[in-house]
């Protein structure tokens, strides 16, 4: 039997001589309890944050997209490009002609992106759930067609319903522009707008999705293109199939999977994370005084019961273990209550919702506040309560009984 183990224990549980001591081990329980329910908590709301948002972004994200190193646009025999599009992996390769753009749509005029894509995109069916207006319709037997994000539409005052009225979109012309009269400086085509959908925010506000031949002759770059999208089987390995693609375009282009797109605000969001990680850590550290206040007060209080256990053989390691084992009692009971309900309340939220957003206008893309919960935080916690219920015990033990040895009979 762990003899320090048992004692610290029924300490614990075992009603003080001195009642204060009895409220002064409540508060530190429920302060560490307080303190890993609302880490665990914090944590699983930002998991759930992010899984929005990464499944905003990947649900109209290619998994790879080929850029240039140098320059915007490259020919299409800048590499084997029919190479890549047979890849096992591979099931859609779409080339992209992009460039800043000057929308009207009757009196409204809108700057955004002309994105021009080559036919097969319109079956990837990437945007067949984000329609909001419409349908993803880029060309079929009435000619081409345009898709707007759900910003556009709305800066513009769009109607999907109105085929008469068109889209006119205007694009600087190549060349020295001081060359050019105002009139002569633009490119504009217009055509009818099919479809509004709604996705992320800096897409939605921008984009303007055309087929590419309309892009390209607009342009006028026939067969420059300024990336391809790739689009991988489900189950694929794109870490795999992105070796392969760099291994085909060679030194001059950069692959980029769906993180590398958007590493900026994945960065953003794990620094965050972090950040709070930390800061509710700072504010667990402050509730463990309460655990020193409360191993104080108890050595004070023990001392004729560490009399006898020192007459009965007991090793001054072994007082020091007794009180260090009841320093990190006091902190994992705290702890694991306040995990244990933390957990609890986030499944619950995870599975049925029971903390809403307010969406009975259909503001958000989400009914309720998004939780995830990760196994891995549960570790983190755990181990965050332990590692300081275990310092601030060891701190605590050798600082008081060094100071009070000679009433201890000599511990030390």
């Amino acid at each position: 039997m762990n003899v320090a183990f048992y004692i610290a224990k029924r300490y614990l549980v075992a009603k003080k001589s001195h009642n204060l001591i009895n409220i002064i081990t409540l508060i530190s329980v429920v302060g560490v309890g307080v303190g890993a329910f609302a880490l665990i908590v914090v944590l699983s709301v930002f998991n759930g944050f992010e899984k929005v948002i990464t499944d905003m972004i990947t649900a109209v994200s290619a998994d790879l997209v080929i850029e240039p190193k140098t320059g915007k646009y490259f020919d299409d025999e800048a590499f084997d490009f029919k190479k890549i599009e047979s890849l096992q992996d591979v099931g859609y390769a779409v080339k992209v002609i992009e460039e800043d753009a000057l929308f009207r749509y009757k009196d409204k005029q809108h700057i955004g992106k002309l994105k021009g894509v080559s036919h097969n995109y319109q079956t990837t069916g990437i945007f067949d759930s984000l329609m909001v207006s419409g349908n993803f319709i880029l060309e079929n037997e009435t000619g081409e067609k345009a898709i707007a994000g759900a910003g556009v539409g709305w800066f513009l005052g769009l109607n999907t319903r109105n085929p008469a009225a068109l889209l006119t979109v205007y694009v600087p012309k190549r060349g020295d522009p001081s060359s050019f009269s105002f009139e002569q400086a633009f490119n504009f085509r217009a055509l009818p707008v099919s479809g509004v959908f709604n996705s992320k925010q800096e897409m939605d506000e921008t984009h303007v999705i055309v087929p590419i031949a309309f892009a390209s002759e607009l342009l006028g770059s026939q067969s420059e293109m300024t990336s391809v999208e790739l689009f991988a089987i489900k189950g694929a390995d794109i870490i795999v199939l992105q070796e392969k693609v760099e291994s085909i375009t060679g030194n001059g282009f950069t692959v980029k999977n769906t993180m590398q797109q958007q590493e900026t605000l994945y960065q953003i969001m794990r620094s965050e994370k972090w950040a709070i990680f930390f800061i509710l850590t700072f504010i667990l550290i402050l509730a463990t005084f309460n655990v020193i206040g409360s191993l104080t007060m108890l050595i004070v209080d023990k001392q004729k019961d560490i009399g006898i256990l020192r007459k009965l053989g007991a090793t001054p390691q072994l007082i020091k273990k007794l009180f260090l084992t009841e320093g990190v009692l006091i902190t994992l009971t705290g702890g694991i209550l306040g995990l244990v309900l933390g957990v609890v309340v986030v499944l619950i939220q995870q599975y049925f919702g029971v903390l809403k957003l307010g969406n009975e206008t259909g503001t958000f893309i989400i009914d309720a506040y998004p939780v995830e919960l990760k196994i891995l935080d549960i570790i983190k916690v755990f181990g965050v309560v332990f590692v300081i219920g275990w310092l601030s015990s060891v701190y605590t033990v050798r600082q008081i009984i060094k100071r009070f040895e000679k009433q201890f009979i000599n511990i030390d």
